[in-house]
Protein backbone atom coordinates (compact mmCIF):
# COMPACT_ATOMS: atom_id res chain seq x y z
CA UNK A 1 0.00 0.00 0.00
CA UNK A 2 1.21 3.48 -0.83
CA UNK A 3 0.16 6.72 0.85
CA UNK A 4 -0.42 9.94 -1.10
CA UNK A 5 -1.23 13.50 -0.04
CA UNK A 6 -4.07 15.10 -2.04
CA UNK A 7 -4.97 18.79 -1.63
CA UNK A 8 -8.44 20.11 -2.36
CA UNK A 9 -8.36 23.79 -3.33
CA UNK A 10 -11.05 26.24 -4.34
CA UNK A 11 -12.97 29.33 -3.39
CA UNK A 12 -15.07 29.43 -0.23
CA UNK A 13 -18.35 27.55 -0.37
CA UNK A 14 -17.69 25.36 -3.43
CA UNK A 15 -18.09 22.10 -1.50
CA UNK A 16 -14.56 20.89 -0.77
CA UNK A 17 -15.45 19.71 2.75
CA UNK A 18 -18.71 18.17 1.53
CA UNK A 19 -16.93 16.19 -1.20
CA UNK A 20 -14.49 14.77 1.34
CA UNK A 21 -17.27 14.02 3.85
CA UNK A 22 -19.27 12.22 1.12
CA UNK A 23 -16.22 10.22 0.02
CA UNK A 24 -14.87 9.31 3.46
CA UNK A 25 -18.09 8.96 5.49
CA UNK A 26 -20.80 8.63 2.83
CA UNK A 27 -22.83 11.50 4.29
CA UNK A 28 -23.92 14.99 3.28
CA UNK A 29 -24.98 17.84 5.53
CA UNK A 30 -26.77 21.02 4.48
CA UNK A 31 -25.07 22.90 7.31
CA UNK A 32 -22.31 25.14 6.03
CA UNK A 33 -19.22 25.42 8.18
CA UNK A 34 -16.30 27.48 6.93
CA UNK A 35 -13.02 25.59 7.05
CA UNK A 36 -10.18 27.42 8.74
CA UNK A 37 -6.63 26.35 7.97
CA UNK A 38 -6.53 22.72 6.94
CA UNK A 39 -8.35 19.55 7.99
CA UNK A 40 -6.92 16.17 7.09
CA UNK A 41 -8.95 13.01 6.46
CA UNK A 42 -7.81 9.70 5.06
CA UNK A 43 -9.34 6.83 3.18
CA UNK A 44 -7.94 3.68 1.67
CA UNK A 45 -8.86 3.03 -1.96
CA UNK A 46 -8.55 -0.46 -3.40
CA UNK A 47 -7.21 -0.57 -6.95
CA UNK A 48 -6.65 -3.56 -9.22
CA UNK A 49 -3.00 -4.16 -8.33
CA UNK A 50 -2.68 -2.55 -4.87
CA UNK A 51 -4.31 -0.08 -2.51
CA UNK A 52 -3.69 3.62 -1.99
CA UNK A 53 -4.13 5.49 1.28
CA UNK A 54 -5.34 8.98 0.30
CA UNK A 55 -4.46 11.70 2.80
CA UNK A 56 -7.07 14.34 1.90
CA UNK A 57 -6.10 17.90 2.83
CA UNK A 58 -9.22 20.05 2.99
CA UNK A 59 -7.71 23.50 2.63
CA UNK A 60 -9.66 26.59 3.63
CA UNK A 61 -11.45 28.46 0.87
CA UNK A 62 -9.18 30.80 -1.01
CA UNK A 63 -10.40 34.26 -1.94
CA UNK A 64 -8.74 37.48 -2.97
CA UNK A 65 -8.56 38.71 0.59
CA UNK A 66 -6.91 35.75 2.34
CA UNK A 67 -4.57 34.79 -0.49
CA UNK A 68 -2.95 31.46 -1.17
CA UNK A 69 -0.81 29.43 1.24
CA UNK A 70 1.70 27.49 -0.89
CA UNK A 71 3.04 25.67 2.18
CA UNK A 72 -0.11 23.53 2.27
CA UNK A 73 0.58 21.88 -1.07
CA UNK A 74 4.21 20.96 -0.38
CA UNK A 75 4.59 17.22 -0.72
CA UNK A 76 1.24 16.74 -2.45
CA UNK A 77 0.96 14.01 -5.06
CA UNK A 78 -2.02 15.74 -6.72
CA UNK A 79 -4.42 18.63 -6.33
CA UNK A 80 -8.14 18.81 -6.91
CA UNK A 81 -9.53 22.20 -7.86
CA UNK A 82 -13.17 22.32 -6.78
CA UNK A 83 -15.59 24.79 -8.37
CA UNK A 84 -19.33 25.34 -7.97
CA UNK A 85 -21.32 25.16 -11.19
CA UNK A 86 -24.03 27.39 -9.70
CA UNK A 87 -21.53 30.26 -9.42
CA UNK A 88 -19.69 31.31 -12.58
CA UNK A 89 -17.15 33.27 -10.55
CA UNK A 90 -16.01 30.08 -8.82
CA UNK A 91 -14.62 28.72 -12.10
CA UNK A 92 -12.66 31.91 -12.73
CA UNK A 93 -11.37 31.77 -9.14
CA UNK A 94 -10.58 28.07 -9.53
CA UNK A 95 -8.47 28.74 -12.63
CA UNK A 96 -6.64 31.52 -10.76
CA UNK A 97 -6.00 29.18 -7.80
CA UNK A 98 -4.76 26.51 -10.21
CA UNK A 99 -2.27 28.98 -11.71
CA UNK A 100 -1.04 29.94 -8.22
CA UNK A 101 -0.63 26.25 -7.33
CA UNK A 102 1.27 25.66 -10.59
CA UNK A 103 3.83 28.25 -9.50
CA UNK A 104 4.63 25.99 -6.54
CA UNK A 105 4.06 22.47 -7.85
CA UNK A 106 3.51 20.64 -11.14
CA UNK A 107 1.67 17.63 -9.70
CA UNK A 108 -1.38 16.28 -11.55
CA UNK A 109 -4.48 18.45 -11.19
CA UNK A 110 -8.11 17.42 -11.46
CA UNK A 111 -11.06 19.77 -11.91
CA UNK A 112 -14.15 18.87 -9.87
CA UNK A 113 -17.21 20.80 -11.02
CA UNK A 114 -19.35 20.33 -7.92
CA UNK A 115 -23.06 20.75 -7.14
CA UNK A 116 -24.09 18.97 -10.35
CA UNK A 117 -27.44 18.18 -8.69
CA UNK A 118 -28.39 21.89 -8.97
CA UNK A 119 -29.17 23.96 -12.05
CA UNK A 120 -26.12 25.56 -13.61
CA UNK A 121 -25.84 29.32 -13.95
CA UNK A 122 -22.65 29.20 -15.99
CA UNK A 123 -22.67 31.12 -19.24
CA UNK A 124 -19.94 29.03 -20.93
CA UNK A 125 -20.74 26.55 -23.66
CA UNK A 126 -19.25 23.05 -23.83
CA UNK A 127 -16.43 24.18 -26.16
CA UNK A 128 -15.48 27.09 -23.90
CA UNK A 129 -15.59 24.84 -20.84
CA UNK A 130 -13.38 22.28 -22.58
CA UNK A 131 -10.85 25.03 -23.31
CA UNK A 132 -10.90 26.29 -19.72
CA UNK A 133 -10.46 22.77 -18.32
CA UNK A 134 -7.69 21.85 -20.79
CA UNK A 135 -4.78 22.04 -18.28
CA UNK A 136 -6.40 19.45 -15.98
CA UNK A 137 -5.69 15.74 -16.34
CA UNK A 138 -9.37 14.94 -15.69
CA UNK A 139 -12.63 16.82 -15.20
CA UNK A 140 -15.51 15.41 -13.15
CA UNK A 141 -19.04 16.76 -12.64
CA UNK A 142 -19.73 15.84 -9.02
CA UNK A 143 -22.44 16.21 -6.43
CA UNK A 144 -21.46 15.93 -2.79
CA UNK A 145 -25.18 15.87 -1.98
CA UNK A 146 -26.21 12.93 -4.18
CA UNK A 147 -22.76 11.33 -4.29
CA UNK A 148 -22.69 11.44 -8.10
CA UNK A 149 -19.16 10.79 -9.44
CA UNK A 150 -17.54 11.37 -6.03
CA UNK A 151 -16.25 7.80 -5.74
CA UNK A 152 -15.22 7.87 -9.41
CA UNK A 153 -13.23 11.07 -8.88
CA UNK A 154 -11.14 9.66 -6.04
CA UNK A 155 -10.79 6.13 -7.42
CA UNK A 156 -9.59 7.49 -10.78
CA UNK A 157 -7.07 9.66 -8.98
CA UNK A 158 -5.88 6.74 -6.81
CA UNK A 159 -5.43 4.54 -9.89
CA UNK A 160 -3.48 7.32 -11.66
CA UNK A 161 -1.17 7.78 -8.66
CA UNK A 162 -0.66 4.03 -8.32
CA UNK A 163 0.20 3.72 -12.02
CA UNK A 164 2.74 6.56 -11.68
CA UNK A 165 4.29 4.90 -8.62
CA UNK A 166 4.70 1.60 -10.49
CA UNK A 167 6.60 3.20 -13.38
Amino acid sequence: MIQKKICLLGASGVGKTSLIKQFVEGIFSDKYLTSIGVKIDKKRVECQSDSVQLMLWDIEGIDRYCGFQPKYIRGAAAIIIVVDHTRSQSLIEGIEIFKLARDVSDVPAILAINKADLDSTWHWGEDELAELSHPFSHTFHTSAKSGANVELLFSTLAQKLLSEAEQ
